[in-house]
Formats: C-alpha cells, sequence, structure tokens
C-alpha cells in the first residue's frame, strides 16, 4: 500500500480529505479502508448527494421507512444525509483522538438555499450541530457576504465551521477576520476552550481556471494565452501568504495562548477539469503546512499513483504575485471572476438540491399514493 498520503501530512503538514460520500462507502466497509490508507477527513456538499441517492438504490429502504412518517419531503433528505453523516464521523473518530483534534473531520453543508441568507443560515448550521451532536462534525457555510456574521456567530458558540465557496483573497480576508472575531467573543468566557474550536477555510480551485482560461483564450495574444493554467494555482499560494500573514502576530499570539487553533487553506475543487493539464496539478503546486486538500476519488487515486510530496506553496510567491499582475495587465478582472463563480457556485448547489427533492417527491409519491 502507498504511502504517500502519510508522507504528505508527516513530511509536509498538508492532510489529505476525501472529498465524496455515498452509503456503499459505510455499509461496505470502503470509508474504513480509505481512511486507513491516509484519508484523515472528508466533505460533502449537496452535488454530492445527488449522485449518491440518486445514483443507487442504497437508499431506498430507509427511504421507504422515513418517508410514511415524514411530514416534508425536506425532512426525508436531512434524515438519509444525516445517517451518512453520522456514520462517517464514527469512522473519522479515529483519527480525530489520534489527531488530537486536527483532523478526522467530517462536513455537511446547510441547505444551498440559504446562502444569501445570514439568519436562516445561521439557524441551520446550529440545528445542523445539535441534530448530529458529534466532536468532529463540522458544518459547511458558504462564504458569501450574508454568510460572514453567520460564521463569526458559530464559531463565537464554539463550533465547527467549514467556510465553503470562497472564490477571491478579498472574501478570504473577511472570512479570516470573521472567524478571528468569533474566537475573540468565545475568549471572552475565561473558561472556554479554544482548542476545541475547529475551521477550515475553503478555497475553490479549478473552476478558477476554467473560467479564467475561457476570458484568455477569448483576448487570444500570446501574453494572454501563455497565463492559460496558472491563474488557480497562484491565486492558491498568494492566498497561503495571506493565511500566513494573518496567523501571526499579537492579536493571533493572545488566541494561540488560550489554545486556538489556526483556521486552515483547504483547497477544494482540485480535479483538473482540462485534460491538458496535469491531473495532480492542483495537489502538487499546493502543498504546504496547516493546509488541507479534498479530492475527489479520481484525484485522490491519481496523487496516490504518482503526486510528488514537496513544500510548493509557498515556493514562488513572487512568481505567484507576477501571475497575478500579469493577468490583470491582459485585461482579467479577478473580482469579476470571483462573482460569477461565486453566483455558479451557489447555483450549481442549489439545482442539484431542487433535482433531488424533486425526484424524492416522485419516488413517495409512488410508494405512498
Amino acid at each position: 500500500m502507498s504511502q504517500r498520503l502519510d508522507d504528505l501530512y508527516n513530511e509536509q503538514g498538508q492532510s489529505a480529505w476525501l472529498d465524496n460520500l455515498k452509503r456503499d462507502y459505510i455499509t461496505s466497509g470502503k470509508l474504513v479502508e480509505i481512511r486507513d490508507s491516509g484519508v484523515r477527513g472528508l466533505t460533502s456538499n449537496p452535488s454530492i448527494f445527488q449522485k449518491a441517492i440518486q445514483g443507487s438504490a442504497d437508499y431506498d429502504e430507509q427511504f421507504r421507512e422515513v418517508s410514511a412518517d415524514s411530514e416534508s419531503i425536506i425532512d426525508t433528505y436531512w434524515s438519509l444525509v444525516i445517517r451518512d453523516i453520522h456514520s462517517a464521523c464514527d469512522v473519522f473518530s479515529k483519527v480525530y483522538d489520534h489527531s488530537n483534534g486536527v483532523d478526522g473531520y467530517v462536513s455537511v453543508e446547510v441547505a444551498p438555499d440559504l446562502a444569501h441568507d445570514g439568519p436562516g443560515t445561521e439557524a441551520a448550521a446550529r440545528d445542523l450541530h445539535e441534530r448530529i451532536n458529534r466532536r468532529n462534525l463540522m458544518v459547511k457555510i458558504p462564504g458569501t457576504e450574508e454568510g460572514l456574521d453567520a460564521i463569526e456567530q458559530m464559531i463565537a458558540e464554539g463550533r465547527n465551521i467549514n467556510v465553503t465557496l470562497i472564490f477571491s483573497l478579498p472574501r478570504y480576508a473577511k472570512v479570516i477576520e470573521a472567524y478571528l472575531r468569533g474566537l475573540e467573543r468565545l475568549a471572552a468566557d475565561p473558561d472556554a476552550d479554544l482548542s476545541q474550536v475547529a475551521s477550515v477555510a475553503s478555497f475553490f480551485i479549478s473552476r478558477v481556471d476554467v473560467e479564467v482560461d475561457k476570458r484568455l483564450d477569448a483576448i487570444g495574444s500570446d501574453d494572454a494565452l501563455a497565463l492559460r493554467g496558472k491563474a488557480a494555482v497562484a491565486q492558491g499560494q498568494l492566498a497561503y501568504r495571506l493565511f500566513s500573514e494573518q496567523f501571526a502576530g499579537d492579536r493571533w499570539e493572545r488566541l494561540a495562548a488560550r489554545g486556538a487553533r489556526v483556521q486552515r487553506p483547504l483547497w477544494a475543487s482540485t480535479g483538473a477539469k482540462n485534460p491538458e493539464y496535469s491531473d495532480v496539478l492542483y495537489v502538487d503546486e499546493l502543498i504546504g503546512p496547516d493546509t488541507v486538500n479534498t479530492l475527489p476519488d479520481a484525484t485522490l487515486d491519481a496523487f496516490v499513483d504518482h503526486g510528488t510530496i514537496a513544500r510548493t506553496v509557498d515556493a514562488d510567491v513572487s512568481g505567484a504575485q507576477s501571475v497575478w499582475q500579469s493577468l490583470a495587465d491582459v485585461g482579467i478582472d479577478m473580482d469579476d471572476v470571483a462573482a460569477q463563480l461565486e453566483r455558479e457556485g451557489v447555483a450549481s448547489f442549489a439545482t442539484a438540491f431542487d433535482e433531488l427533492i424533486a425526484a424524492l417527491e416522485t419516488k413517495a409519491a409512488e410508494l405512498h399514493p
């Protein structure tokens, strides 16, 4: 068995998490095998559950049971999801214990229609934490402008939060600030144990290149075309510089003295969508201490097979800054790119959720006419 994932963590301080979950992984024992291969956590999202639930009969027995009693199909959906999350949390609790709470987390996302509803997000995140009630649960909150207050409040309540759908450096800076403010509010209680709060900030990677490459192709100049496939990694490396700057100095040291943990950058959407690029591009180029890379199955397998373990995330920050400036010079507005990707990301999850709910409604009508 390859030791590459263990080496990634032990030598470079990066944790590999799986970006997938389905019932068969739990019932077949495959999730335990994945954990034992060196995977240190797991993330899910509405699209993942749509594929899992619609793509197999594994949920049918539970669906028949709960749909007969549930008042709404939404309640039925959450019953299916929560059972998977409970089971996955139990599988990864071993990692949580062995890492002293650094890893072993399983993430579940609030309903996607709450992405621009701050109070609704706060209530939903609190409800998921209380219903699932696992110490290694992370609730995912979109890092939209409206989500920032909910992120701060959840951290202030001592809850584990995965901030998702981050596409820009300015928004990432606000996410860090929300985390720090939340910790400071929690620290106002002299008895609060800040070491029990964990958070990651999920910076989406490959989608950036998909959009930027399309714009570079439209520009068509030699200078523009030379930048294809470079924007996503450069932004990730600049995000890591921001992380390193913000989790240092007097403000952070006061929190660290109370046991606070850094909010680790998590590289999400790391499967290379362009077949011209290396299938491990978004892993190999973003390796460094205190980071997480959540990988879809194919990318995980590819990295285990032929990934390169070396500290790359801050090996050439000046080069990343140069790419960033060159993108602006050829006419790429990265703020506009981020705004578009956020809209598309929220819409994509909402569509997957709506399609699944519609399918479940149809199935319920067939079972209980």
